[in-house]
């Protein structure tokens, strides 16, 4: 027999809770499982990264303060287009992402060539497998 309004599951609105929130007891079940797994092993005596709680990094390291939005610039001597290839300042290579071109990939791809040939010619190759296999000919 239910005990009123709130007996049984928890439903939308005012009257819902949350249950997964909390692990549950872990004396039996899938508790105890867990908890006995925990003390199978030796524990490293430092803390690492399985060691976090809540997101807390298990070591903190000293990071600089975040600089609000409107906040004026801490660096007013560097153009705002510092970093990209057009306007004022250093371009892209001030970022050091570009790589140099690998030679040997392209060495690759032209022995494959012959393969992806033959995988273009098939009747039931995607048009965009097409395409993208006629990019890479198209950059030997």
């Amino acid at each position: 027999m239910a005990r009123g309004p709130l007996a049984g599951a928890s439903g939308p609105g005012k009257f819902s809770k949350r249950t997964d929130m909390s692990l549950g007891s872990t004396s039996y079940g899938e508790g105890g499982e867990t908890a006995s797994l925990n003390t199978a092993a030796p524990k490293s005596k430092t803390r690492g990264i399985a060691d976090n709680v809540g997101g807390r990094p298990a070591n903190p390291m000293a990071q600089t303060p975040v600089t609000p939005l409107f906040a004026p610039s801490q660096r007013p001597e560097e153009p705002i287009t510092n970093g990209i290839d057009m306007g004022d300042g250093a371009g892209s290579e001030a970022l050091a992402m570009r790589q140099p071109d690998d030679t040997n990939f392209r060495a690759s791809i032209a022995s494959y060539m012959p393969v992806l040939a033959y995988i273009s010619d098939l009747p039931n190759t995607s048009p965009e497998t097409r395409k993208a296999i006629r990019q890479l000919r198209d950059q030997l």
